[in-house]
């Protein structure tokens, strides 16, 4: 039986592990600097789908993920024409007031194309390479080395990023002999698990012997499975400090992409590891890039490690809510929400803590919304139809008619201004 002590210690602890102490790897352009690892916040980057060659369409893409809230935006560096263009979209950028810094993604022939075109290696902030993807014997060794050394000669930050789809083929057949010879050889999978995590620390440290700073390197070890995903980085992380980029590399469309991502980040992040993440959705034709973004913020905010924008509760509806007005309700605010934030952001520091309840009748309507900073709790089937506004567990005024939606919206803006826009007055 436990006693007053046990019971006041509180048994269910609350909160992820604390973060794995790592170095701090810091990506810059003009005067932003984005720290990755080092006790700093989980960083959100993401990736254009445009021709880079296309520097105009590059560019405006990379803007909308800049300001739909990605830290760090990388673009495909694959042709001679790319590279050319690269200074160009930094251009771009640069006269929109766009300070986001651009990472190059590289294989098989970046280390001619940093060379030749030494404006888009100065232009870029950080490279991602995959040693995989350079060859093999001293062909890889050579070109390996050359893109080192022009990261350390501009001090650029460099992504050493392994990845199962191709892994270093010499690495993995002289590791399946040597797993050949055990008494109780292990799986080919455990062997590609390892082979990754070796490959990944093996290179990062001849990067260190070839003159690139330890501050600047990042890892990853990219997979598509969960569970593979998870034994992986838990090895890698226990064998080094350095920054860890994480994201599964195919992680599929629509919701089997979401669920996927955020069933293996969350594990990691929830373990310590984790200091920087993408969510590689495979796009909906015409879909929105910005999702991946999105999907990233709200995993980290949802869990508790960062805020990004103010989040809206709302019920899954059911037979007492036949009625959709308030799904769309719900979809109205939080899109409001959403698009207030680049300019709320600066405006009203603090309000991407602010919680929001749009509830759809009185099972848990006035409890949700007196819990949330702001919440309506709509009336659902066959019940009185008006809808109370709580204001930070109060209820102040009942809404009723065909603008509800148009007069909450506007309590919600109001509430804002009152509430965080001291912050803004006082700080001044």
């Amino acid at each position: 039986m436990s006693d007053v002590n046990t019971l006041n210690s509180s048994p269910f602890p609350v909160g992820p592990t604390p973060r794995r102490q790592t170095r701090a790897a810091v990506i810059s352009w003009g005067n932003k600097h984005v720290q990755v690892g080092g006790g700093a916040p989980v960083v959100v980057q993401s990736m254009t789908n445009t021709d880079t060659a296309d520097a105009i369409a590059t560019a405006i893409q990379v803007k909308e993920l800049a300001l739909a809230g990605s830290e760090l935006v990388r673009i495909t560096v694959n042709t001679p024409e790319a590279a050319a263009e690269v200074p160009k979209i930094r251009e771009q950028l640069d006269k929109m007031g766009m300070d986001v810094p651009l990472v190059g993604d590289f294989h098989y022939n970046g280390h001619k194309l940093l060379t030749m075109y030494p404006e888009c290696a100065q232009a870029l902030s950080k490279y991602r390479i995959n040693p995989g993807n350079m060859g093999g014997g001293k062909k890889r060794d050579d070109n390996f080395a050359q893109m080192i050394e022009v990261a350390a000669n501009y001090n650029k930050a460099v992504r050493i990023g392994v990845n199962w789809g191709s892994l270093d083929q010499d690495l993995m057949a002289r590791m399946m002999d040597e797993n050949n010879k055990r008494q109780k050889p292990w799986s080919a999978q455990a062997v590609m698990r390892e082979a990754l995590v070796i490959s990944a620390i093996s290179n990062a440290r001849r990067a260190e012997e070839l003159g690139l700073a330890k501050n600047k390197i990042v890892l990853s070890c990219k997979v598509s499975h969960v569970q593979d995903l998870i034994s992986v980085y838990r090895n890698l992380s226990a064998q080094c400090d350095y920054p860890l980029h994480l994201g599964l590399t195919e992680a599929g469309m629509g919701s089997k992409g979401i669920v996927a991502s955020t069933a293996a980040l969350s594990v990691l992040l929830q373990e310590g590891i984790g200091d920087t993440i993408r969510i590689s959705l495979t796009p909906e034709p015409g879909g929105d890039r910005r999702k991946e973004v999105i999907v990233a913020q709200e995993i980290l905010q949802t869990m508790g490690l960062r805020a990004f924008t103010p989040m809206v509760v709302a019920c899954p509806g059911c037979g007492r809510t036949s009625s959709t007005f308030f799904q769309e309700l719900a979809d109205s605010i939080q899109t409001y929400l959403r698009e207030q934030m680049p300019v709320w952001r600066l405006q009203y520091p603090g309000v991407e803590t602010m919680n929001v309840a749009v509830m759809g009748c009185v099972v848990n309507g006035p409890g949700e919304s007196r819990h949330a900073d702001i919440g309506i709790s709509l009336p659902g089937t066959g019940e009185v139809p008006s809808a109370p506004v709580f204001i930070d567990g109060e209820r102040t005024v009942t809404l009723k008619g065909d603008s509800i939606a148009q007069e909450f919206q506007q309590i919600v803006l109001d509430y804002v201004q009152r509430r965080y826009g001291a912050k803004t007055i006082s700080s001044t």
